[in-house]
């Protein structure tokens, strides 16, 4: 359809995507802390400006601290875009392309990293990481936790990525502490 169709014309698959779109992000924020709802992707054909998009294909990605909590978001998505396919009588789909589930991490690795960053004398605090890291396979073969140092202007899993010296020493510190805690001496 063109531009100059009227508007109760019209069968605008970009105008029921934006909604569907708003509802990924009002799903992060009615989750909290942890819930996250991203769309990353989109792509709308034919892509001109005068021509009323036809399909517009994007992204959704959920996540939060539990299992159980993702899977509500997923079904409360999957019931918004039944409704919205409903009273738009536009054929939506939705195809999961992939899943990864939370990884909650040991306790007592978890714990031992508080232990060392008290003891070293370094603020800091547990933080709930959505970014999928290489610890998460980890975890499903041996105890597990992680270490963050900050980044300049918060700014991480990115390019632009600058931690300061100072910082990366005491990750690092913070490390060497845990590593020496666990360790096991064996004299013959």
């Amino acid at each position: 359809m063109r531009g100059s169709t009227p508007m109760t014309s019209r069968r605008d698959a970009l105008v029921v995507a934006t909604r569907v779109m708003q509802e990924v992000v009002a799903l992060g924020n009615r989750h909290g802390p942890h819930g996250r709802g991203t769309v990353g992707y989109v792509s709308v054909f034919p892509n001109s400006r005068n021509v009323i998009p036809g399909e517009v294909r994007f992204s959704i990605d959920l996540r939060n601290a539990s299992a159980e909590r993702v899977d509500r978001m997923d079904a409360e998505i999957r019931a918004f875009v039944e409704q919205a396919e409903h009273e738009s009588r536009l054929a939506i789909e939705l195809a999961q392309v992939a899943h990864y589930p939370p990884c909650p991490f040991d306790p007592g690795c978890v714990a031992s990293v508080e232990r060392a960053a008290a003891e070293l004398g370094y603020t800091h605090m547990r933080a709930t990481s959505g970014a999928g890291h290489d610890a998460v396979y980890l975890a499903r073969v041996a105890p597990t936790a992680m270490i963050f140092v900050p980044c300049k202007a918060g700014l991480s899993h990115n390019e632009l990525e600058d931690a300061d010296p100072a910082h990366l020493e005491a990750g690092a510190n913070v490390l060497l502490h845990c590593m020496l805690e666990k360790a096991v001496v064996v004299r013959a």
